[in-house]
């Protein structure tokens, strides 16, 4: 079977002549098939550019035919414009074109009725269509694999038909990105609209609903004289004052932003406060609950216990630094002690281990060193648990979970538990329809605020230091 393509100008006559010579062809030859391409004049040129660049081809008017090979193992044949098919057909199979000069006319100005007809209804039809935007930054971070799935699992996104995923990597190859688009549409999945890939940021954050922002991989190049302490955070400075001011720009108001990661999280999302005047402080959270799963999981391991059977831990302070893990209100479930109870029946965490000296030495140390311990064994990130703790905010935020369920989240200070207003702090929250609010029933002891002061201190040294290497500043 003879297979061509036919591609040109809507309003190109020579194009209406071989379109019109291609359909006697199909209707007088069983095996002839033409597969025709009638493009706006304004799209033309890119397309033309853009199929000749994938082929291998020179070829600079309409229209543009080619035969294709596929049978044989080929990408295609290019016989060129219209005076070339015409020989071909005439060669091949005898037959001529006398169409005149004012029907070509005709016909290519009907044809390019229709495409701007067809042009304006893709357009209508793309406005029915309300997707949710979810934007995800350092979209290489290892955590973006393993996010991307479960941001479609029942009771994340509730009540959201379609969603827009748009995957951001500054300075990123594209290539790369467009591997994770191209892994994204295999998956195959109902309410996954479309996948845009981006490594600038001149669409950054464009209609966003949703912001994860994961941790940047920044190359190892900082000026001479600066440490790499003082690099990282000038470079994070300069890179979230920037995202503070597209979200301001761009986003929605009421954008759900995600602060995720190992390094300066409550900085980054202090940051991002700073430039950020009319979107409320309430829409901007850091995520202390991957460290919040990571110390239940060691209290369940000394209590012989699922780590889903503990709960309400409290994660307070920096998330990255200076945090202290709190058990005051932590319950566990299903615990085989002497007393045993209905299948709700819980016991205060702090009366089952009798241990002392494991909870104020040992366990601190184990949770401080967890990643790097799964890390080292694993040989890659914890991508896993970070994405869970990132759908566990998620889930909580987008849903109206139960009041009695307890996450830490870093938030901005507005005096709560005698914290200094105007800090990113770590703190216990729950959330009801789609807001947070801060726990209450909570103690503040000598000991505990003494730990807590810490964690302000070295939170107020960050932002210091961010001052002072601010990108134009001495």
């Amino acid at each position: 079977m003879a297979q061509f393509v036919l591609a040109g100008k809507a309003n190109c006559p020579y194009f209406a002549k071989a379109e019109f010579l291609a359909d006697l062809l199909q209707r007088s030859l069983p095996k002839f098939n033409i597969h025709k391409i009638c493009m706006h004049p304004n799209e033309w040129q890119q397309w033309l550019e853009t199929t000749c660049k994938e082929h291998g081809w020179q070829h600079e008017n309409s229209p543009m035919i080619w035969r294709e090979l596929i049978h044989r193992g080929g990408k295609g044949m290019l016989l060129g414009g219209f005076n070339d098919f015409l020989e071909h057909v005439q060669a091949y199979y005898s037959i001529s074109s006398d169409m005149t000069s004012e029907l070509m006319m005709k016909i290519a100005a009907e044809n390019l009725k229709t495409r701007e007809i067809c042009m304006e209804e893709e357009v209508y039809n793309q406005s029915l269509v309300k997707p949710k935007h979810i934007w995800i930054s350092s979209a290489l971070n290892p955590t973006c694999y393993s996010l991307i799935p479960q941001l479609f699992a029942p009771g994340v996104f509730q009540d959201t038909p379609t969603i827009s995923l748009h995957l951001l990597d500054v300075g990123a190859v594209e290539e790369e990105l467009q591997g994770i688009r191209m892994e994204t549409q295999d998956l195959a999945l109902p309410q996954l609209h479309e996948v845009t890939v981006h490594t600038e940021l001149d669409q950054a954050f464009q209609q966003a609903h949703t912001i994860i922002l994961l941790d940047d991989l920044w190359p190892e190049d900082g000026e001479a004289g600066e440490d790499e302490g003082e690099n990282k955070v000038r470079k994070v400075s300069e890179r979230y004052r920037q995202f503070g001011r597209l979200i301001e720009e761009r986003a929605h108001k009421d954008v759900m932003v995600v602060v995720a990661g190992n390094s300066l999280v409550n900085l980054k999302c202090s940051l991002l406060l700073e430039n950020t005047s009319s979107v409320s402080s309430g829409r901007f959270v850091a995520m202390a609950t991957q460290l919040e799963y990571e110390a239940r999981a060691h209290i369940s391991q000394k209590l012989f216990v699922k780590t889903a059977d503990v709960t309400d831990v409290i994660v307070w302070g920096n998330i990255s630094g200076s945090y202290h893990i709190d058990l005051q209100r932590a319950k566990v479930f299903h615990y085989n002690g002497a007393i045993w109870g209905w299948s709700d029946f819980s016991q205060p965490v702090l009366e089952m281990i009798y241990d002392r000296k494991w909870l104020e030495c040992d366990f601190m140390s184990l949770v401080s060193t967890h990643r790097h311990t799964v890390a080292s064994k694993s040989q890659r990130a914890t991508a896993i648990s970070a994405t869970n703790g990132i759908i566990a905010v998620l889930k909580a935020w987008n849903n109206n979970s139960s009041a009695e369920q307890v996450l830490s989240l870093g938030i901005l200070s507005t005096g709560q538990y005698n914290l200094p207003a105007g800090v990113v702090f770590s703190m216990p929250v729950t959330f009801q329809h789609g807001r947070w609010s801060e726990l209450s029933d909570v103690i503040i002891g000598d000991e505990l605020r003494a730990k807590l002061q810490i964690a302000v201190d070295e939170l107020r040294e960050e932002k210091d230091l961010a001052s002072r290497t601010r990108k134009g500043t001495s």
